[in-house]
């Protein structure tokens, strides 16, 4: 027992230290599940009562582990509540990720019970990424540690992600790892040398050949030459004193300041942080608002310029017109928030996307529709339901000149597929708009912004990013951070960039192997529970 524990807490350790932003170790990730892998298999092997408990227990132990180590940054934002009332709140993301984790090997433990290893081991294949998508896609989302993000500092050897996205990392490091636990296991089961040495000869080709591919590939890219000038500001308001202590208006000068310092007269794009217009607008109005009439002063002297902006933006209704629509102080008017991203340009035209995936709890009710007969209770005690409106599919921000791009709002830039279908609607670059600065100086900045580089990859599209407090960024179609800003800094940035209207294999086809992936996991568990069934008529 105490063996395994510690196989348990060794995988924890070794997926940590691979992970971003950490340089240099990625490797790790190839070897990180097999010390588990090991422990998975001497409980299977034992005359342990209970064996499917304690090999849940076992395997949660290291995946809490490497999960809490790497965004251990999420206390950081969830402390202004309480320092003391913040922990057990943290201990939910910290917690969720690995309870999946180990559900996929009690899964995997289930199906060794009526099948060959091989058999169980491609299931685990597929429960694994029946875990990271579910992760991605249900109220809870949180697809931060999906496995295939770990290679973000180390984009040279997946230039293939163009093709498959994250999810074809996730399966070449299980991949990896299985046949490593394989030879390894050999060793003391009498492993005949045709088979040790077929598998070596696996673990060298599937290992080798992604990564030879992938560098040809890096170092053989050209990118379409169409070039467009963008300026990306990072204004280092603190953001608990930006709804507060300083006025909107000012906040708007010092972006159109350190704007106009880096800026040329052929500049067309202005890139500004999320929630940069801190006070809240009526979309219906907004053409009368002093901080929209502001940023249209500004632009004055940009003849093809277009600011996009975060901002605070509401819409009132004569009736509840959204199920996230609350009831204002008038009778039978109701209103929707949004964190929206906003594309102000020399024209009446304004266009508004508002943020599609929400952060669970702090910008939606996880479950609402579910919950739904709550609502009436929340708006009774005098609050909202905690939720942002939103809408439900991605867009495209076009400016006069045609020029099409992809807003993203912070947490979004994670969802690769999200991001790909505004690609294949148009968008020939990424804007993405963040504020990092909840999290202070640790290493969630760092790897918000590692994963923005895997986004370029999957669309050969330049990343635009603009962050409030850092680290903002522009990011080639390789992957490449071409410039950067420092962390708490107030700054601006220019670039050429290449407008790309070219589209991947994986924009146009998205996350096809997670949802393949889900259908061999479905399959998996019938398989179980049949087997299972007839196991207990048999006995």
């Amino acid at each position: 027992m105490k063996k395994n524990i510690l196989l348990s807490i060794l995988s924890g350790l070794l997926l940590w230290i691979a992970w971003p932003p950490t340089p240099y170790t990625t490797w790790l990730l190839f070897v990180g599940f097999v010390p588990m892998l090991v422990a998975i298999e001497n409980i299977i092997s034992s005359n342990s009562p209970k064996k499917g408990r304690q090999l849940f227990h076992i395997t949660f132990i290291g995946f809490f582990i490497w999960n809490t180590l790497c965004i251990y940054w999420v206390y950081n934002s969830l402390k202004t509540i309480g320092p003391v009332v913040a922990i057990p709140i943290s201990l939910i993301p910290y917690s969720l990720g690995p309870l999946l984790m180990s559900t996929a090997c009690w899964l995997y433990y289930r199906m060794r019970l009526t099948t060959h290893r091989w058999l169980g081991l491609i299931g685990l294949v597929c429960f694994w990424i029946g875990y990271e998508y579910l992760h991605q896609t249900w109220d809870l989302n949180f697809p931060w540690m999906t496995l295939g993000n770990g290679f973000a500092v180390s984009h040279q050897i997946i230039q293939w992600y163009e093709y498959t996205g994250v999810y074809g990392g996730t399966v070449w490091i299980w991949v990896v790892n299985i046949l490593i636990f394989l030879i390894y296991i050999g060793l003391r089961e009498g492993q005949t040398k045709q088979l040790r040495l077929t598998l070596i000869a696996a673990f060298v080709l599937i290992l080798a050949l992604p990564i030879a591919l992938s560098l040809y590939r890096y170092n053989t890219y050209k990118e379409p030459v169409n070039p467009s000038n963008i300026v990306v500001a990072q204004p280092n308001i603190d953001p608990y004193a930006k709804e507060s202590d300083i006025p909107a208006g000012e906040q708007i000068n010092i972006l159109t300041h350190i704007s106009d310092s880096v800026a040329q007269a052929n500049t067309e794009f202005f890139i500004w942080p999320e929630t940069a217009i801190a006070e809240e607008i009526n979309e219906d109005k907004i053409h009368n608002n002093n901080y929209y009439l502001q940023v249209q002063h500004f632009l004055n002297k940009y003849k093809n310029g277009n600011v996009i902006t975060g901002a605070e933006t509401y819409k009132l209704y004569n009736t509840r017109a959204t199920k996230t629509a609350s009831p204002t102080e008038n009778p039978n008017e109701y209103f929707d928030s949004f964190n929206t991203a906003v594309n102000i340009e020399n024209s009446a035209e304004v266009q508004f996307y508002h943020k599609s995936k929400l952060v669970p709890g702090a910008e939606s009710l996880p479950f609402g529709n579910t919950l739904s007969f709550m609502k009436p209770v929340f708006e009774h005690l005098g609050g909202a339901t905690g939720s942002y409106g939103s809408q439900p599919a991605p867009s495209v921000f076009y400016s006069q000149e045609g020029i099409g791009a992809d807003p993203v709002i912070c947490y979004e830039s994670i969802w690769g597929e999200y991001v790909a279908t505004s690609v294949h609607m148009g968008a020939q670059f990424i804007a993405i708009i963040t504020n990092d600065g909840w999290w202070e100086n640790t290493s969630g900045k760092d790897q918000h912004l590692d994963y923005a580089k895997l986004r370029a990859i999957e669309t050969r599209r330049w990343v635009c990013r603009s962050a409030n407090t850092g680290i903002s960024a522009f990011i080639n179609e390789r992957g490449d951070i071409v410039q950067h800003t420092g962390w708490w800094v107030r700054t601006a940035i220019k670039q050429d960039i290449n407008l790309n209207q070219e589209m991947t294999f994986y924009v146009l086809y998205g996350d096809y192997i997670p949802r393949t992936g889900c259908i061999l996991a479905i399959i998996g568990v019938i398989f179980i529970i049949i087997r299972s069934r007839m196991k207990r008529k048999v006995a």
